[in-house]
């Protein structure tokens, strides 16, 4: 069976041959290493040197070169909103607090569905309304994939200074 061994991030898909695509639901984009079928019938095996996070738009890189095309597949979630800025931002810290997976726009949140949650933001003032769509949620400080490396080292010439002391 054929592997593919890299992805490829849709800013940096800039040709190379589309030979099929698999539609994946949020839980199926977090993987290393898995048999996969694509929608037209292509099976590979996804080996990857370490668990990443699949975005919608990237492609998976075949031994041979081929790409195949990664979509987010369409799930079930509540579309969050709020009256105002500051009310949206209370429903995001009160979600986060929760520890809920959440893709946030600039005016609305959006979670896995799920009726305990869609009653508690109706009743901090917000609406919670059932959709279909991708779900592309933000990858949180320990996810990996699009990390930045921060060197947190103190030694040598770093100096920090404190006001009032």
């Amino acid at each position: 069976m054929i592997r593919a061994t890299r992805i490829l991030r849709r800013d940096a898909l800039s040709g190379g041959e589309i030979v099929d695509r698999v539609v994946l639901d949020h839980g199926d984009r977090h993987r290393r290493r898995v048999a996969m079928r694509g929608a037209g019938g292509l099976g590979f095996l996804l080996d990857l040197p370490e668990p990443a996070v699949l975005e919608d738009g990237d492609a998976l890189v075949l031994q041979d070169g081929r790409l195949v095309w990664v979509e987010a597949a369409p799930e079930r979630l509540l579309e969050i909103r709020a009256p105002d800025d500051h009310a949206l931002k209370r429903l995001i810290w009160h979600i986060g607090n929760r520890h809920i997976p959440a893709e946030i726009g600039a005016d609305a949140v959006w979670i896995a569905d799920d009726h305990v949650l869609a009653e508690m933001v109706r009743g901090l003032g917000g609406t919670a309304e059932p959709v279909e769509r991708p779900f592309r949620p933000e990858g949180g400080a320990y996810s990996g994939g699009h990390a930045h490396e921060h060197d947190h080292s103190h030694g040598g010439h770093h100096h920090h200074h404190h006001a009032g002391g």
